[in-house]
C-alpha cells in the first residue's frame, strides 16, 4: 500500500499545481501582519490588500497577476478552545492561490476540482465531493454542473451569512468589494458520522463533511440601498480570486485520520510529549498534550519570525500563549523546563516549507527556555493560591477582581490564565475589579511609588541602618563587581534569598542608576558563582544607598556574596533620551524665551516626557524650530561632557538647574560643548544633573517630537522620541501615509488635496441623501399628512406615523411637519431607529407633556428616551410596537 502523502508533500504539490497554471509562487508572509491592522497574519490574501484594491502586481521585481503561496497565519481569538476541540489551532497554514484581475470564477473552480480529484494530484474521490454556493449565484451552479460534472444534488445554496463575503454584505454592508462564495466539501465516510449532506447543511456540525476549500469570488461594489431597501450591487471593472485551502483539513482527508493532531506533523510532536511526560495520550489529559503540542508548534514559528516575549503588543499574545502551554504541561507533571526540547520536531515537521524555524532553531529553544524558567518559578505557587481560592467557591461565583489582581502581581498570572483556569470550575472572574486594581497599581507607580508596599519607603528604615552610600560606578562603565551587603524582604535583613523569590539588594558598588532627575532606574542582571537574577529597578535613598529591586532566577543569593552587575543595553537608549531632554529644554527657552522653566520630565528607553512652564499651545512653526535646533545639535556631534564642580560656581557659570532637585555644594554639571543658531544668536545647553548621557550628540540619532498637551494650568508637556524609536516612528508614519494614499489612487504629496476633494463629494453627497429622505418622508407621509392616523386621546387631538428608511434629523422634521399639517395636538411619528414626540404651545399649557409620553412609547419598542414637554426623542427598534402603545399612554 502507497504511504498517504505528508502535509510537506501536500504543500509542495499545491504549489506545484498552481505554478503549472502560470502563477508565481511566493513565499509565505511572516507572522507579523503586513499592516497595522492586526498583530499577526490572519489570512492567507492579507499581504496582498495593496494588490486586490488595484496596486501593481510586481513582486520582487517580477510582474504577475496570478500567484501562489502557503502563508501561516495566527488566530488566537478563540484560543480557549485549542485543544479542548479536535479542529482549533492558532497557527494554521493557508494555502492560496490569487488572481489580481487576471482569471475568473471558471479557472478558479475547474483548476480546484482538478487539483482535489486527479490522480496526478490529490486523487480524491469525485462521487465524494460536495459543494455549496451562494444561494443567487447561478453561474456557479453552473459551472459546477454542467462543466464539472458535480451531481445538482452534491450542491447547496446558502444565504448571504454563509456564502458571501464579507458575510451578510448584501443587506449589512459595508460598501465596497464583496462577492459570492463556494465551499468545498470532502465526504469522509459512514466511520466519521452516519449523518447525510442534507443533515450537514441543515446543522452546520459534522465531523463526516469536512470543508477543504473555500473560493471567493469578489466580483461585485456594494453601494447604498436603494430607496425600496434592496442592495445596489453593480459589477467591478476589476474582479479578482482569493481562495483558502487549509492545508491542516486536507492532510486530514488525503492521510484519513479522525483530527488535525493525528497527522503528520502533529502526531510526533504529541508522542514525545507522552514520553517525556509519562502519561499516555488518552482521556480528558489528552487536552494538555493537544495544548502542548499545538502551541509550541505556534510560538515557534512566532518566535522564529522576531517577536519576542514581552507584556505588550504580539509579544503579550505570544507570552499568552507560551503560558498556556507551560500551565498544560505543569499538569502533565512537568516541573522544570522541558516544551523547548519539542521545538526541533516542529522544525522537522515544517522546516522544508518555512526554512526561517531550521535558521533560527537556536534561538527559538533558548527564548522558549527562559520563558519556562521564568513562569515555573512563579506558576507553583500561583496554582496553589488560586486552587485555594476556587476550593471554597460554589459554581457560578465570582473571583474578586482584587483577588485576580494578586495572582498577576504576586505571581506572574495573566488574568487571562485566571479566568482559563475558572471556567473549568464554572466561576468567573470580577475584570472590572482586577482592572480597577490594575489602575490603582499603576497610579501609585505613575506617583514614583514603585516602592510603595515596601518597607524602605513607608518610614521603616531600620534594615538600612549602618549601610554606607553605594559607590556608583555606571557613567563609566556598564558592569562591575560588588559585594552584595544585605538583602531586605518582608521589613528585615535576609541572610539569603532562594530562587523565585524576589527583595531589596544593596550593594557595595553599582552600575545601575537609581532613579533620580527625570530618568528612570536602571534594569539588567546579578550573576554570582551558581546563580543569577534580574534587576527589574533600581531607586535610592537620600543617604545614597541604591536599592535594587531583584527576581532571583536561580541559585541562592546571600549576604556578602560578590556579584557581577551587569546593566541592560536598553541604557543606551536612555542615554540618547536623557541628553535629547537637555537638548529639548535648551530650545524650547531659544524659541519660546526664557520664561520656560522645567516643571518635571520623564527620561526612559522608549522615550521621554518634558513638562514646562507656557500659557499657549505651541504652533506648528514653533514646534519645527525646536525639532530644528535640536536637530542642529545632533548633526554637529559636538562632544558632550561632565564635571563635578562648586554650585555657586556652576551657577555663575551659567549653568540651569532641574525643576524639583535638591542639590548639595559640589555639583554635577553636563555642558554640549559647541552652539547651534537661532534667528543670529547662539544657543548652549549647560545644566546640572546627575544623569546619564551620551558622549557625543551625535550619539542621539534621529529626533521627533509627538505631542504638545496642556496638563496644568500654565503648564505643557512635550513627548518625543529619539534615536532608533524616532526613526521607526517615522517609518511606520511614512508608510501609513503611502498605503492611505494608495488607498485613495494618489501619492503622499497628493493626499491632503484628495482627502480635501473627497470630503466636498461627501458634504454633497449627504446633504442629496438628506434631500431625498426629506422627500421620501413627504411621499410616506401623503398630502397634508393625510397618511396619519388622527384621533382623540386624553384630551388631545394626537396625530400619528409610521415612516421606513427616517431618522434623525429628517425624524424630526417630519415631525414638524406634521405638526403643521395636521392641525393636531401632539403628533407622534416612529420609524424602526427612532421616534419623537411633538407637542403645540396650547398642548403644553393643557398638560401635555412630550418627554413623559415618549418615555412610555420607547419602552414598548425596545428603547428608551425622553426630552422637554413640546419636544422629545428616543432610539427604538419596534416602531409597531411604540405606537400600539398610544391607546394606554394616556
Amino acid at each position: 500500500m502507497t504511504a498517504p502523502l505528508t502535509t510537506a508533500q501536500i504543500r509542495e504539490k499545491f504549489l506545484s499545481f498552481f505554478e503549472s497554471k502560470g502563477h508565481l509562487r511566493l513565499a509565505s508572509h511572516s507572522t507579523i501582519a503586513p499592516d497595522p491592522t492586526t498583530l499577526f497574519t490572519v489570512a492567507g490574501m492579507q499581504p496582498f490588500k495593496e494588490q486586490f484594491m488595484g496596486a501593481p502586481a510586481v513582486f520582487d521585481g517580477l510582474a504577475n497577476k496570478r500567484v501562489t503561496t502557503a502563508q501561516k497565519c495566527v488566530r488566537v481569538g478563540d484560543i480557549e478552545n485549542v485543544g479542548r476541540t479536535r479542529r482549533h489551532l492558532s497557527l494554521f497554514e493557508m494555502m492560496g492561490n490569487f488572481s489580481f484581475g487576471d482569471y475568473f470564477k471558471r479557472d478558479a473552480i475547474h483548476w480546484a476540482w482538478e487539483f482535489l480529484t486527479s490522480p496526478e494530484w490529490m486523487g480524491m474521490e469525485k462521487e465524494k465531493m460536495y459543494v455549496t454556493i451562494y444561494k443567487d449565484d447561478d453561474e456557479a451552479f453552473n459551472y459546477w454542473t454542467e462543466e464539472v460534472g458535480l451531481p445538482a444534488d452534491h450542491i447547496h445554496r446558502f444565504d448571504a451569512d454563509e456564502n458571501f463575503w464579507p458575510a451578510n454584505a448584501p443587506l449589512e454592508g459595508p460598501n465596497g468589494p464583496c462577492g459570492p462564495c463556494s465551499e468545498i466539501y470532502y465526504d469522509r465516510g459512514p466511520k466519521y458520522g452516519d449523518d447525510t449532506w442534507g443533515d450537514y447543511y441543515a446543522t452546520r456540525e459534522s465531523a463526516r463533511f469536512l470543508e477543504v476549500w473555500n473560493l471567493v469570488f469578489p466580483q461585485f461594489d456594494r453601494q447604498d440601498l436603494d430607496a425600496d431597501g434592496n442592495p445596489v450591487l453593480k459589477d467591478l471593472p476589476f474582479k479578482n480570486i482569493d481562495t483558502g485551502m487549509g492545508l491542516e483539513r486536507v492532510a486530514s482527508v488525503v492521510q484519513d485520520v479522525p483530527d488535525f493532531y493525528s497527522n503528520d506533523v502533529f502526531k510526533p510532536i504529541i508522542e514525545k510529549v507522552a514520553e517525556l511526560s509519562g502519561k499516555p495520550y488518552e482521556g480528558e489529559v489528552s487536552v494538555s498534550h493537544r495544548v502542548v503540542a499545538e502551541h509550541i508548534r505556534s510560538v515557534s514559528m512566532i518566535v522564529a519570525d522576531g517577536t519576542a516575549f514581552s507584556n505588550t503588543g504580539r509579544g503579550y499574545t505570544a507570552r499568552k500563549i507560551m503560558r498556556r502551554a507551560i500551565r498544560h504541561g505543569y499538569m502533565l507533571g512537568f516541573r522544570e523546563p522541558k516544551l523547548f526540547e519539542l521545538v526541533g520536531l516542529v522544525v522537522q515537521g515544517m522546516g522544508r516549507g518555512y526554512p526561517e524555524l531550521a535558521q533560527n532553531q537556536s534561538r527559538v529553544e533558548a527564548s522558549i527556555r527562559a520563558e519556562e524558567e521564568q513562569f515555573l518559578k512563579t506558576l507553583e505557587g500561583g496554582i496553589r493560591r488560586l486552587g485555594g481560592l476556587l476550593g471554597g467557591m460554589e459554581k457560578g461565583s465570582t473571583i474578586a477582581g482584587k483577588d485576580a489582581f494578586e495572582l498577576y502581581d504576586t505571581y506572574g498570572f495573566p488574568v487571562d490564565l485566571t479566568k482559563e483556569i475558572a471556567e473549568e470550575y464554572g466561576i468567573s472572574v470580577d475584570e472590572a475589579g482586577y482592572a480597577e486594581s490594575l489602575e490603582h497599581a499603576q497610579e501609585i507607580a505613575r506617583a514614583g511609588s514603585k516602592y510603595g508596599k515596601s518597607e524602605l519607603f513607608g518610614g521603616n528604615q531600620e534594615a538600612l541602618e549602618g549601610l554606607p552610600a553605594t559607590q556608583f560606578v555606571g557613567y563609566d562603565d556598564l558592569q562591575a563587581e560588588g559585594k552584595v551587603l544585605a538583602v531586605v524582604g518582608g521589613g528585615e535583613r535576609l541572610k539569603h534569598l532562594a530562587a523565585g523569590s524576589e527583595a531589596t539588594v544593596i550593594l557595595s558598588q553599582t552600575p545601575f542608576y537609581g532613579e533620580g532627575g527625570g530618568e528612570v532606574g536602571d534594569t539588567g542582571r546579578l550573576e554570582w558563582d551558581g546563580g543569577a537574577g534580574v534587576v527589574r529597578d533600581t531607586q535610592k535613598t537620600k543617604q545614597g544607598v541604591f536599592l535594587h529591586d531583584v527576581l532571583v532566577e536561580q541559585g541562592e543569593l546571600k549576604e556578602g556574596a560578590t556579584v557581577r552587575a551587569v546593566v541592560s543595553p536598553s541604557r543606551a537608549a536612555i542615554q540618547r533620551h536623557h541628553t535629547a531632554t537637555h537638548l529639548l529644554h535648551a530650545a524650547l527657552r531659544a524659541v519660546l524665551g526664557s520664561g520656560v522653566q522645567q516643571k518635571g520630565s520623564r527620561v526612559a528607553a522608549d522615550q521621554l516626557r518634558f513638562d514646562f512652564s507656557h500659557g499657549a499651545a505651541m504652533t506648528a512653526e514653533e514646534l519645527a524650530a525646536v525639532e530644528t535646533l535640536v536637530s542642529r545639535w545632533v548633526s554637529a556631534n559636538f562632544p558632550v561632557t561632565w564635571q563635578e564642580m562648586p554650585i555657586a560656581e556652576a551657577k555663575a557659570a551659567g549653568a540651569t538647574a532641574l525643576f524639583g532637585e535638591k542639590y548639595g555644594d559640589t555639583v554635577r554639571v553636563v555642558r554640549v560643548e559647541g552652539d547651534v543658531n537661532y534667528e543670529g544668536a547662539a544657543v548652549s545647553s549647560m545644566e546640572l544633573c546627575g544623569g546619564a548621557h551620551v558622549s557625543r550628540t551625535g550619539d542621539i540619532g534621529a529626533f521627533v517630537i509627538l505631542s504638545d498637551e496642556n496638563v496644568a494650568a500654565g503648564v505643557r508637556r512635550i513627548e518625543a522620541l529619539a534615536g532608533e524609536a524616532a526613526t521607526a516612528w517615522l517609518r511606520e508614519r511614512l508608510n501609513a501615509s503611502a498605503k492611505a494614499a494608495a488607498l485613495l489612487n494618489t501619492s503622499p504629496d497628493g493626499l491632503e488635496g484628495r482627502i480635501s476633494g473627497l470630503q466636498t463629494q461627501l458634504r454633497a453627497g449627504e446633504k442629496e441623501v438628506a434631500n431625498l429622505k426629506r422627500q421620501l418622508a413627504e411621499a410616506q407621509m401623503g398630502g397634508g399628512g393625510s397618511a396619519a392616523d388622527t384621533r382623540e386621546l386624553g384630551g388631545f387631538k394626537v396625530a400619528s406615523l409610521k415612516l421606513s428608511g427616517i431618522e434623525g434629523n429628517e425624524l424630526r422634521a417630519a415631525a414638524d411637519k406634521l405638526l403643521d399639517q395636521s392641525g393636531a395636538d401632539l403628533v407622534v411619528i416612529a420609524s424602526d431607529k427612532g421616534l419623537v414626540v411633538k407637542a403645540t404651545k396650547d398642548a403644553v399649557a393643557k398638560g401635555a407633556h412630550a418627554g413623559q409620553l415618549v418615555g412610555k412609547l420607547a419602552a414598548a419598542g425596545g428603547g428608551k428616551g425622553g426630552g422637554r414637554p413640546d419636544m422629545a426623542q428616543a432610539g427604538i427598534s419596534d416602531a409597531a410596537g411604540a405606537l400600539g402603545a398610544l391607546d394606554t399612554a394616556f
